[in-house]
C-alpha cells in the first residue's frame, strides 16, 4: 500500500490487530476533520457510530451517510475524506491482505 492511512493520517487511524491475513484498523474523527489522500485495500468496514462523510477521489466525490452498526464492503481505493456530520465518527476496518486463498487446516473459531 503506497499511502498507508496509519502513516498518512495517524491522528485518525490506528492498528488494533495484524497478522499475515488481515490488518484491523480503528478510525476516529470529529466534525470538520479531514484526511489526506490514502489507500485502502479490499476491506470490510463496521461503523461504530453514525458516519457522515464526503469522500473525494480525483475529480469524483461522494457523500455517505452510514448508520451505526452497519457493515460495508469497501473495494480497494485511494481517497481523502471529511467528516460532514455534527458528531464524531468511529469505525473498524478489516483490511484483507491475501485474495483467493483456500482454507487451511481444520481450525474452527477465532484464534
Amino acid at each position: 500500500m503506497e499511502l498507508d492511512p496509519v502513516v498518512t493520517n495517524p491522528e485518525h487511524y490506528s492498528v488494533l490487530f495484524e497478522n499475515d491475513e488481515v490488518r484491523v484498523l480503528e478510525y476516529t474523527d470529529r466534525p470538520g476533520d479531514r484526511t489526506t489522500p490514502h489507500d485502502h485495500p479490499d476491506s470490510v468496514m463496521y461503523s461504530l457510530s453514525h458516519i457522515r462523510r464526503r469522500l473525494v477521489a480525483g475529480e469524483h466525490q461522494r457523500d455517505v451517510d452510514i448508520p451505526a452498526g452497519t457493515v460495508n464492503w469497501v473495494p480497494a481505493q485511494r481517497h481523502s475524506g471529511e467528516n460532514t456530520g455534527d458528531t464524531p465518527s468511529r469505525a473498524i476496518f478489516v483490511e484483507l491482505k491475501r485474495v483467493g486463498q483456500a482454507p487451511r487446516g481444520e481450525a474452527l473459531g477465532p484464534s
